[in-house]
């Protein structure tokens, strides 16, 4: 989708050649702007500047802690852990809680059959999965070896092995990985000025603060 500033500048009442450009210097116009244009026109920056790009504006990085703090469905560890696979370190066989639920739908939902079908197709259907979601995690690392690196940060996508691997220390390691990458990296919500609060800056402050201490 092409950038086109003019609507941008005439919502502002602003001339054609008003410097900071938006089309050329996207984060220093959105930087003394943003809290002046409605969302429809705030979305069409998401196509000249990136997630990262965007970590530097105050309000968006806000936006991003306080949907944080709302313990997101998708941010729980079992669907972090699906999503970005190959960030989560540990050891265990990929696919056993995707399979366990198959399983548990053939015992308990699966209405025809005896009882001992039943439980061979419960068994089938674990395996099955597991074994998918175990292809997926390879596919996903495979393609990640052919993806040439964009910046020095490529490597926040390599797992973090930890002097003591335990499930606690894995699990703690993984969950910061992915607030951080939440913060620097997600999208969805930079627009949305119903998670603007009163005194965010102090709510970003806490959160970083708190961040540092886990570390």
């Amino acid at each position: 989708m092409q950038f086109e500033e003019i609507p941008v500048l005439t919502w502002l009442g602003l001339e054609k050649d008003y410097l900071p450009s938006p089309s050329n210097q996207p984060i220093e116009f959105l930087l003394e702007h943003i809290n002046h244009l409605p969302p429809h026109l705030l979305l069409k920056f998401s196509s000249i500047t990136t997630p990262k790009q965007r970590t530097t504006i105050h309000s968006i990085r806000n936006r991003r802690v306080v949907y944080l703090n709302s313990n997101p469905s998708e941010l729980s560890f079992t669907s972090a852990r699906h999503t970005w696979p190959t960030i989560w370190p540990g050891r265990e066989r990929r696919g056993i809680e995707e399979g366990n639920v198959e399983e548990q739908w053939a015992e308990t939902g699966f209405m025809q059959g005896t009882t001992k079908h039943v439980k061979k197709l419960g068994h089938l259907l674990r395996d099955y999965e597991e074994e998918r979601e175990a292809e997926r995690v390879r596919n996903i690392r495979r393609a990640q070896l052919f993806i040439p690196e964009e910046d020095e940060d490529s490597d926040e996508e390599e797992p973090v092995a930890l002097e003591e691997e335990n499930d606690a220390d894995l699990k703690e390691e993984f969950e910061r990985r992915i607030r951080e990458r939440f913060i620097y990296w997600f999208i969805g919500f930079d627009w949305d000025e119903s998670l603007d609060v009163d005194n965010d800056r102090d709510l970003q402050e806490r959160w970083f603060e708190s961040d540092d201490e886990d570390e």
